[in-house]
């Protein structure tokens, strides 16, 4: 397959998604309108068909359907040349490339018709309109100003949360965001809270600079937040065209083929193991060269200039494939199936409220009462997968939380070879004095953080996996309890109506009812919570509430625990040395001895204190699934009850028209096959596109 895509091939892609999403999005509202009205119609007939269910969940998901982009998270260290790259990807010199980026504000561009910034804070504050000059002057701040706070442990901006900047860009106005995280730093507390982005992103931009091959904070980065977490990565080398710059001789040909092939080893050595996906190796359709300088002078020049030689065509190819092939087809996935389900209920209500218009109010009262055995069946199912949940939950909670706290306790038995490669240079001993001590003191907590952020991300990853693992047994135990509950609705139907239920299934859907589907996995109807647009993927999102506990409390407590302790007892042993000790090797050693002994000390402590954090965390994680599993399943017995009950006060309230609910029902189901017939075709039609 070529990943050679042009400006205008990626654009017309994005605009043909975002048409069939347009589409998708009204069929889906014309259904849920349909719906909706034919139920209030019911009022005045012979009853509601309780399908309220699927005309909240088709409103949310045609909502999130027009509200729908393809979210791009840009990370990179400092003078990684990322706003030189941006300007390139959208074809405009719009974020100056001397702004610093030690901002810590997260920033949100987005398209609109105008051009403005908005500030949004998270201390109740109204939001804050301002120009870019504005902007760029009060949110930028220099190293060294970056750095002073860093180790002061503040941050810049502290009452804000993120900017979100407006501009009438082609690219942004076809579906795309670009969020442009505070990304790599010295700051272990930033670069956790950029690990919030992530999940709430479609894809993630991982500037590199050719210059400054895999630097040590890139590395540490990758193996703590990207690497096993199942994340789409680009990783964009940027400054390509500088190698041949770096030469003695820019015009010999072999030795900047030398050159470049050996650059391309070391940046492959340390990049194939975050490209793979389920064991298959993406990294040719991962990895980019780019000369990000080039193609932006050629764009500022001409929109639609030629980009070859500069990276660009082959990464705007695989981003193109990825978005509006693989992305984008299987949220339409999703969406086609919520919309069948939707027509499925719709035609299994009318199919068993039609043999119910004859029966006079006795024969009606003496039917829903023989169904009473089937509703407690579906009650025991309900409480049986409740109980389920429960059961994992409290499992799963007490293991993770064991491992934590066994992994915490069993820190110092291996602390003296894994803190080699963390502690500070110990060449100049001036630190000893009292101008130096608190010099010293921040590099050694730096230091302890790197150590401890390594150690927990490693920890967390296992613990993620324990859980994924949980939550596919779940969904197994979800296909198994919906094909009972779904034999228990069949045999409602067959004795409400006398006739067998025949059941219509196809290859790509089962008979599983709605909330079992929602419990596999199949159906995603989430709100994202990064600025506000819905997210992608699977229904429940269980590791954002994860994130929220370790990221934020558990590790940063664990952080402040054991470095906000020990520093003075490690710096008063080393004093205690004396002149004649201080040789590099002895100075090692006697920190490293310290440093474990006083770690040790407070293991337990933190073990105890965090454990809970981390009991509580998972807990959370199978609360809400439990939550939203069991009210899914109520709605849906609840629903079916009050199918019957509305049949049962409009018969003994007044005489039903059975003509007129035979053309009532008629035409319900008629429509909602209409627009289900346009869902399928317009899906149908953007897979043969791409076929």
């Amino acid at each position: 397959m070529s990943y050679q895509v042009g400006t205008d091939k990626f654009i017309n892609d994005l605009e043909r998604v975002a048409q069939v999403r347009s589409e998708i999005s009204i069929c889906l509202r014309k259904i849920a309108d349909t719906i909706n009205q034919s139920e209030l119609s019911g009022d005045i007939s012979s009853g509601k068909l309780s399908l309220s269910r699927d005309i909240e969940d088709i409103t949310v998901a045609s909502k999130n359907l027009s509200q729908g982009v393809f979210r791009l998270l840009v990370l990179g260290d400092m003078k990684r040349g990322k706003s030189t790259f941006l300007n390139a990807l959208i074809g405009e010199n719009l974020l100056p490339s001397d702004v610093n980026p030690c901002t810590a504000v997260l920033t949100v561009l987005r398209y609109g018709s105008e051009k403005k910034v908005t500030i949004h804070f998270n201390d109740g504050k109204r939001p804050q309109q301002l120009d870019f000059q504005s902007f760029k002057y009060k949110y930028t701040i220099n190293p060294d100003e970056a750095k002073k706070l860093e180790q002061e442990q503040k941050q810049a901006f502290p009452d804000v949360d993120h900017a979100v900047v407006e501009y009438p860009l082609t690219l942004l106005e076809k579906g795309i965001e670009i969020v442009d995280s505070p990304g790599l730093n010295d700051t272990e507390a930033r670069n956790e809270l950029s690990l919030g982005y992530v999940n709430n992103c479609h894809a993630i931009l991982f500037v590199m600079r050719a210059s400054q091959p895999c630097t040590l904070g890139e590395r540490r980065y990758l193996e703590n937040y990207i690497k096993g977490r199942g994340l789409t990565v680009f990783f964009l080398i940027n400054a390509w065209d500088q190698v041949r710059e770096s030469l003695i001789d820019p015009d010999d040909i072999e030795e900047l083929a030398a050159s470049e092939n050996r650059l391309r080893q070391v940046f492959k050595a340390n990049l194939a193991e975050y490209c793979a996906i389920d064991g298959q190796n993406v990294y040719e359709e991962r990895v980019f060269e780019l000369s990000s300088i080039q193609a932006l002078r050629r764009r500022l020049k001409n929109p639609q200039a030629e980009l070859g030689g500069t990276g660009f065509p082959q990464f705007m190819g695989a981003l193109n494939t990825f978005l509006t092939r693989e992305r984008a087809i299987a949220e339409l996935r999703q969406v086609r199936t919520l919309a069948r389900l939707a027509s499925n209920h719709t035609r299994e209500a009318i199919a068993r409220r039609l043999p119910l218009l004859d029966q006079d109010v006795d024969e009606l009262k003496k039917r829903i009462d023989s169904v009473e055995p089937e509703f407690n069946k579906l009650t025991t199912i309900r409480d049986q997968f409740q109980k389920e949940i429960i059961n994992t939950r409290d499992t799963q909670a007490r293991a993770t939380s064991e491992s934590f706290r066994s992994y915490v306790l069993s820190l110092g038995d291996t602390f003296e070879n894994d803190f080699l490669r963390y502690q500070p240079e110990l060449n100049l001993f001036d630190f000893l004095s009292n101008g130096k001590r608190e010099a010293f003191n921040a590099v050694l907590q730096k230091a302890f953080e790197q150590y401890i952020t390594d150690k927990l991300s490693a920890w967390t990853l296992a613990a993620e996996k324990d859980i994924n693992a949980a939550f596919r047994e779940l969904s197994r135990s979800a296909a198994k309890y919906g094909a009972s509950y779904s034999q228990v609705t069949d045999q409602i139907t067959e004795k409400l109506t006398g006739q067998k239920v025949t059941v219509n299934t196809t290859t790509e859907d089962d008979n599983s009812p709605g909330w079992a589907k929602w419990a596999i996995g199949l159906l995603s109807l989430s709100s994202g919570n990064l600025a506000g647009v819905a997210l992608a993927g699977a229904g429940f999102d269980w590791k954002n509430i994860l994130l929220n506990y370790f990221t934020v409390i558990g590790i940063g407590g664990m952080i402040t625990a054991v470095t906000g302790v020990f520093l003075g007892p490690i710096g008063f042993a080393l004093l205690g040395l004396g002149v004649g000790f201080l040789q590099a090797d002895q100075a090692r050693k006697e920190l490293v001895k310290t440093a474990k002994k006083e770690l040790v000390k407070y293991l337990p402590q933190v073990a105890s204190q965090q454990s809970q954090i981390v009991y509580n965390a998972v807990k959370e994680c199978f609360d809400a699934y439990e939550k939203e599993v069991s009210q899914r399943i109520n709605d849906d017995i609840t629903s079916r009850k009050a199918e019957l009950d509305n049949l049962l006060k409009q018969k003994e309230t007044r005489e039903i028209n059975r003509e007129s609910e035979l053309k009532r029902f008629k035409t319900l189901q008629e429509n909602v096959i209409e627009q289900l017939q346009k869902i399928e075709a317009a899906y149908s039609n953007l897979l043969a596109y791409y076929s």
